[in-house]
């Protein structure tokens, strides 16, 4: 039994750093397994370990000891040394740090995941009713939001906090920039997070978003009434990788739930077309914003 070689000479295309990594070669990993019709729980013994832990491998939620690899391969049948040296060097490249580590002491873990798929992610759709969504903050806005959500902590911990959503920024305008696609309520544009000073200058940097070419944001007006979005805010991811899934990220107060199964993710999908059809078109946004601006 070998590893797909059409398969393993694409686990290193692409971005995303060491959370893509995991999903490809776990999802390698699973097909070797199931190729051989081993089941979980035979593959977790093969590495001292549960079918549990078979499970978080083959999905990309943990890290790989290359010495489990090598175990897993040896079960099921993968013999050649060079696909064998492929697959362990991959194994330490999903192990390796992303840029975000940087800021581990601000991180959270449920949120790390995330950062990493939204880095290889070519299109990111989200829907925020409270906030302008985190890729579209300025500074001062963004500062204000984290004051939200964590009023105790110091300044320093602040700073930190707004210079890691500073940094994720560099995404829309990097090499290869994915396409954002966001519906916000238009309480969005009505709560002056920051002051009046703040909430002028994030509605002026969203009009200078709206001209980037990968960039499209549109507007959810009050006169809609109830909307397809009622649950609340979400992002949905979608990759270039055909072995990634679209996955929808919800986030809550201290954690967040990645939804990837299919009949899941469509009836987000179905919600993200319905906030398409019920929002103002793209075209009306500019107009929209500054008549915002006007308010103030």
């Amino acid at each position: 039994m070998t590893a797909d070689p059409s398969y393993t000479s694409t686990l290193t295309e692409g971005r995303g750093g060491p959370t893509v990594f995991r999903i490809r070669l776990g999802a390698q990993l699973r097909r070797l397994r199931e190729a051989r019709h081993i089941t979980r729980e035979d593959a977790g013994y093969a590495i001292r370990s549960s079918d549990s832990k078979i499970s978080r491998l083959e999905l990309g939620r943990v890290g790989f000891k290359e010495r489990d690899v090598g175990d897993l391969l040896t079960l099921y049948g993968v013999e050649d040394e060079r696909e064998r040296a492929m697959m362990l060097s991959l194994a330490g490249q999903a192990n390796a740090t992303g840029w975000w580590h940087e800021f581990a002491e601000v991180l959270p873990g449920w949120f790390e995941a995330y950062i990493g798929l939204e880095e290889a992610a070519m299109l990111i759709r989200a829907y925020e009713v409270q906030f302008v969504p985190g890729l579209l903050q300025t500074r001062e806005y963004a500062h204000a939001v984290v004051r939200l959500g964590h009023p105790k902590v110091s300044d320093e911990e602040a700073d930190r906090r707004v210079a890691l959503r500073m940094h994720r920024q560099r995404l829309l305008t990097g090499p290869d920039a994915p396409r954002l696609w966001a519906v916000v309520d238009e309480a969005v544009l009505h709560r002056p997070l920051g002051g009046d000073e703040a909430m002028r200058a994030q509605l002026e940097h969203l009009i200078k978003a709206t001209e980037l070419p990968n960039v499209t944001l549109q507007v959810v007006p009050f006169a809609r009434g109830g909307h397809a979005a009622a649950g609340g805010p979400f992002s949905l991811l979608r990759f270039a990788d055909p072995e990634l899934p679209d996955i929808v990220f919800l986030e809550q107060l201290n954690s967040a739930t990645y939804v990837d199964r299919s009949e899941d993710v469509d009836r987000y999908l179905a919600v993200v077309e319905r906030l398409r059809l019920e929002a103002e078109p793209a075209g009306a946004t500019p107009g929209l914003l500054n008549a915002a601006l006007a308010r103030l």
